[in-house]
């Protein structure tokens, strides 16, 4: 599995959230198979951290392409402030305990 690792900075969850929830669609059509977002425990406020796992480096990659047309909308420019450049990393191992 790889995952598609993202940092944002942004001015407020709720607006980012709504906006990042508009593109739904977009992760399912493009073999997104789960996310996760989390953020600092310490600093709720200005950054969150997106992973998106998918089964190939192939879907990973094209959809880190997607996303830079994304962050170009509207949309986006409205929601986050900032966006690091997204990470692919390899899946070693995941335990759920």
């Amino acid at each position: 599995m790889i995952t598609l690792h993202i940092e944002n900075t942004i001015d407020d969850y709720a607006t980012w959230k709504a906006a990042f929830d508009r593109y739904e669609r977009a992760r399912r059509d493009h073999n997104v198979l789960a996310h996760r977002i989390t953020r600092p425990a310490d600093d709720t406020t200005t950054k969150v951290f997106i992973d998106l796992d998918f089964a190939t480096r192939t879907d990973a990659a094209a959809f880190g392409r997607l996303l830079e047309k994304i962050w170009q909308t509207p949309l986006s420019h409205a929601a986050s402030a900032a966006h690091a450049v997204p990470e692919l990393r390899e899946v070693l191992e995941e335990q759920r305990h």
